[in-house]
């Protein structure tokens, strides 16, 4: 399976960082947020990437390429003009870099790498500013038993997010008002690639003009997770994830 990753955005919440560099980028540590949230796919398995690029993407480009010819010990051999690589890399990831437009809505962002998923049932969705040490295979168990077209994985977090609503089943049956008792979205997703066909123009959202069509056929279901989840939608936020970090026990790090 492959994993979508919508980092086009601008993060204008985020000014202080965004500023110079996509959301993606603004660091966690040493890494940026999307190596961790890469790092979280690949500790189940998922090693092939689509991320879906907009504001200042080549900024992105240059961090993978960075990642791959610069990473680990190098052997430069003037007499012999030539370059060698003398470490495996940590990760055997396999990325596609792909050009989804500045201006390009979050549904659009998805109708525009169709051509990547041809050969997918169901693939992956997430944004990139989020993290979480949410249970990927029992997501995935859930979505391929009840046989939906949408899974999310719910999480618990403050009142200043819309909720969702779901019952006994796991079916989300509403959008609700904000409230710290309820579950939200955790922006982690498990897409059948026939809801592509649903996003009619590149103007669409994938929140506000997808999910609720599948909500009204009853074809969207959620896998709760109580555990760690935290976006990173504010400075306040950064330095949290950071100090979490640099404690050694960040949650989300579930990989050795």
């Amino acid at each position: 399976m492959k994993a979508v990753i919508l980092a086009g955005g601008l993060g204008t919440r985020l000014s202080e960082e965004t500023i110079l560099k996509p959301k993606p980028l603004v660091d966690v540590g040493e890494m940026p947020i999307i190596w961790h949230i890469m790092k979280y796919y690949s500790h189940f398995g998922v090693k092939d990437f689509i991320i879906c690029l907009g504001y200042k993407g080549y900024k992105i480009k240059n961090f993978f390429l960075n990642q791959s010819q610069l990473s680990g010990d190098i052997n430069i051999n003037f007499k012999k003009n030539s370059i060698k690589h003398l470490n495996k890399p940590k990760d055997d990831w396999n990325i596609i870099l792909a050009e989804t437009g500045l201006e390009t809505n979050t549904a659009g962002r998805i109708k525009k790498i169709k051509k990547y998923l041809k050969d997918n049932d169901y693939f992956f969705l997430t944004y990139g500013d989020g993290l979480t040490n949410s249970n990927l295979k029992k997501t995935l168990n859930l979505h391929i038993r009840k046989q939906k077209s949408i899974t999310v994985t719910a999480v618990r977090a403050p009142g200043r997010f819309g909720g969702l609503k779901i019952n006994n089943s796991n079916l989300v049956t509403a959008f609700s008002e904000k409230s710290d008792q309820i579950y939200i979205s955790g922006g982690y997703f498990i897409l059948s690639t026939k809801v592509i066909d649903e996003i009619k123009s590149n103007d669409q959202s994938f929140e506000k003009d997808i999910l609720p069509k599948f909500l009204k056929k009853k074809d969207f279901m959620a896998y709760k997770h109580d555990g760690f989840w935290q976006c990173m939608d504010n400075f306040r936020e950064k330095e949290y994830l950071n100090k979490l970090w640099k404690s050694k026990k960040a949650p989300w790090k579930i990989w050795k």
